[in-house]
């Protein structure tokens, strides 16, 4: 009797212990998943950490505030503390986010090649005097061209922010240094305003076999070609601005190592441009930016707005089949216009008056017509499937932009119904999100802090380490002489089959 009580006090001590064990295991389980789940966490919809937001003293300040510090880039990048912005003004500026005094900014080293200026000004009208090339800044800068011209203007932006980057009084918020020597440098800037070559000399005289613009790309190329900067890197290192899709469409095929600022890849062959390996920036929108909006989804009695070219070729055609869907609703602007006479002017009336503006793929996946609505807030709808966006990598467009498949967008009565769906509040946090953003699409002269200026040389700053992994590659076997064996072929050098 005393040996069964024993044993069964000693089944029910086994189930006890194995109870608690499972008990204490599981809990131990549990509370892991919660840490974990509470140290991930949706995304903001801005990734604050690789925008520029730190306003700078200038090269002297950065280096002596961080003598020791070295970026990914190696020890040429400047990584500055911003150590002088004060938190309610960083918090306006960063949509609500405070900044902390630990963020940081890559300032990317550049090397400027002291071209001829019938690269650059030169196609402006401007004349150097004495020896430089270049305009004195701090005087006056010449003037761009009008009209169509200064949506792809971005070249003259950023040849400007480098020239303006070596005036000690230049704006604190720069986030690009120029440097002499190309051996410190983190990339090696070409400064050809090709838009501006391809809109003004396109075109061949009639006593003439090549256009103007074909004639300075090939100077381009063996300029380029002939520089010890190129041949020790093979271009990789290089920037190359074709922001006009046709810009540059002879000597792309020759310097497509090179880091190429575009407006999208419509016009491109995935094997000269690519995302991973080219920036996409924003067109300079020509409309005026909408200050001081205090309108809202009431006070906008325009539900959905486009004016512009409606027959196009290539991707264009859905502009067609949509303006014959939406051309008989009461609430809705679609028609042809063009930036002529007040063409401008009644483009901001009527994006200002609505609650949507259309962004339809033309003869490229991309139009300035975007950037017009985010300058009026008017909240973009985008129906371009192979669109590639400014800034993606830290922008999330979703938040102010609606998408929708040209599958379904031209379908009847689809995209109309669609947009009415979207309700006042909805509507009205989008309109907010516009307005916090817009200024990443801004161009000054100088560059503003967080403008587009600054935010294309992060986005250049942020390809850095993929073409210095290029360049330590290619340098794997260039110590080693060419073999002299006899049967034996020596070995190829990386710029041969890259």
């Amino acid at each position: 009797m005393p040996d069964r009580i024993a044993s069964s006090l000693k089944g029910v001590v086994s189930r006890k212990s194995m109870f608690f064990f499972f008990t204490m295991t599981s809990f131990l389980f549990l509370m892991s998943w919660f840490f974990l789940l509470r140290s991930t966490g949706r995304p903001h919809f801005i990734d604050h950490n690789l925008l520029p937001n730190s306003k700078l003293d200038g090269t002297t300040k950065s280096q002596t505030q961080n003598p020791n510090v070295e970026s990914s880039f190696g020890n040429r990048a400047i990584l500055v503390d911003s150590e002088d912005v004060e938190e309610s003004e960083s918090s306006e500026k960063n949509g609500g986010r405070k900044c902390s005094r630990n963020d940081q900014v890559i300032v990317p080293k550049v090397f400027m090649y002291d071209m001829p200026s019938e690269f650059h000004f030169g196609l402006l009208d401007w004349k150097p005097s004495g020896k430089s090339v270049w305009p004195d800044v701090r005087a006056a800068i010449p003037g761009y061209a009008g009209g169509l011209n200064l949506q792809h203007s971005i070249e003259f932006w950023l040849t400007l922010d480098i020239l303006a980057s070596e005036i000690s009084q230049a704006s604190k918020a720069r986030t690009v240094i120029r440097v002499r020597n190309s051996s410190d440098a983190d990339i090696v800037f070409v400064p050809f305003f090709s838009s501006l070559s391809y809109n003004k000399y396109s075109k061949a005289n009639p006593h003439e076999k090549k256009s103007g613009n074909k004639m300075l790309q090939e100077k381009l190329v063996k300029y380029l070609t002939a520089q010890e900067e190129w041949k020790r890197s093979g271009g990789k290192d290089h920037v190359i601005l074709a922001h006009h899709p046709n810009s540059m469409l002879d000597a792309r095929m020759q310097l497509w190592p090179a880091t190429f600022i575009l407006s999208d890849f419509g016009r491109y062959p995935p094997n000269i441009a690519s995302v991973e390996k080219d920036v996409i920036a924003p067109y300079k929108h020509l409309i005026s930016s909408y200050v001081n909006d205090a309108s809202n989804f009431d006070s906008r009695p325009t539900l959905l707005y486009f004016q512009g070219a409606i027959y196009r070729k290539d991707g264009g055609w859905a502009r067609q089949e949509l303006y014959y869907l939406l051309k008989d609703e009461n609430d809705v602007h679609f028609s042809f216009g063009s930036i002529q006479k007040d063409g401008v002017k009644k483009a901001s009336e009527g994006m200002r008056s609505s609650k949507f503006c259309l962004n339809i793929a033309g003869d490229t996946p991309s139009s300035n017509r975007l950037f017009d609505a985010i300058a009026s807030h008017c909240v973009p709808v985008i129906i371009s499937d192979e669109i590639e966006l400014p800034f993606e990598d830290v922008l999330d467009y979703s938040e102010f932009c609606i998408f929708v498949p040209t599958r379904d967008a031209i379908k009847e009565k689809f995209l109309i119904n669609f947009i009415r769906s979207i309700g006042k509040k909805e509507w009205t946090r989008m309109w907010n999100k516009l307005k916090e953003v817009e200024h990443f699409f801004e161009y000054h002269f100088p560059s503003k802090e967080g403008d587009a200026v600054q935010m294309i040389w992060q986005a250049v700053a942020r390809k850095v380490p993929a073409i210095r992994l290029k360049l330590n590659k290619d340098r794997r076997f260039s110590r080693f002489p060419p073999s002299t064996e006899k049967g034996l072929k020596s070995i190829p050098t990386p710029r041969n089959f890259w």
